[in-house]
C-alpha cells in the first residue's frame, strides 16, 4: 500500500504526484495520493497509471479536498489502467471534496485492455506477439517514463521488459 499526501498550506503552493504500478500473480496493489487545498492559488495534479497481469489486482484510491478558503485553486487527477489478461482486476475509488465554487477541478480515470486488433495490427507488421504487447505496455508507461532521469528510464524499461516475458498465452 503507497499513499502520499500532501497539505497545500500556503498561497500558490503546488504539488504534483506521478506513479506507475505493476501487479502480477498473488498481487494486490492498493495505491494513491491524498491533497488537501487549503489556501487560495494553490495547485495538484496527480497522474497515475496501473498494469495488472496473471489475476493482479490494482486499486487506486484518491482525496482531494479544497477548502472554502481555496479560492482560485486548480486540481486534475488522471487515473489509467491497463490489465493484460482477463484474469486481472482494476479498480478507482476517487473522493472529490470541493467546498468552494472558484476552483478548477478535473478527474479522469480510465480501465481497459490491450485490443487483440491491436496486437494482430502490430504481428500483421512484422513483430511477435510478445513484442507487440511490450510496445503497447511501454506506449501506455510512456508518460510516466519521459519524467524520469534517463538512467531510471531505462530500468524501467527493462522491468516492463521482465514483465512482459511470459505474459503471453
Amino acid at each position: 500500500m503507497l499513499y502520499p499526501m500532501s497539505i497545500l498550506n500556503g498561497e500558490g503552493a503546488k504539488t504534483e504526484f506521478t506513479g506507475i504500478s505493476f501487479a502480477g500473480k498473488g498481487q494486490n496493489l492498493d495505491n494513491g495520493f491524498k491533497v488537501i487545498h487549503k489556501a487560495p492559488h494553490t495547485s495538484s495534479m496527480v497522474n497515475a497509471k496501473s498494469i495488472s497481469k496473471n489475476g493482479g489486482k490494482c486499486t487506486y484510491r484518491s482525496l482531494v479536498r479544497i477548502g472554502e478558503k481555496a479560492v482560485h485553486s486548480k486540481a486534475s487527477v488522471s487515473c489509467e489502467s491497463l490489465m493484460l489478461d482477463d484474469s486481472s482486476v482494476s479498480d478507482t475509488i476517487p473522493v472529490n471534496d470541493i467546498r468552494t465554487d472558484e476552483v478548477e477541478f478535473s478527474h479522469e480515470a480510465k480501465i481497459g485492455k490491450i485490443s487483440d486488433k491491436a496486437i494482430f495490427y502490430l504481428m500483421s507488421r512484422g513483430l511477435s506477439e510478445e513484442d507487440a504487447l511490450g510496445l503497447i505496455v511501454r506506449g501506455f508507461a510512456y508518460p510516466i517514463s519521459k519524467e524520469l532521469p534517463m538512467e531510471y528510464a531505462v530500468e524501467m524499461n527493462n522491468l516492463i521488459n521482465l514483465e512482459i516475458e511470459g505474459a503471453i498465452g
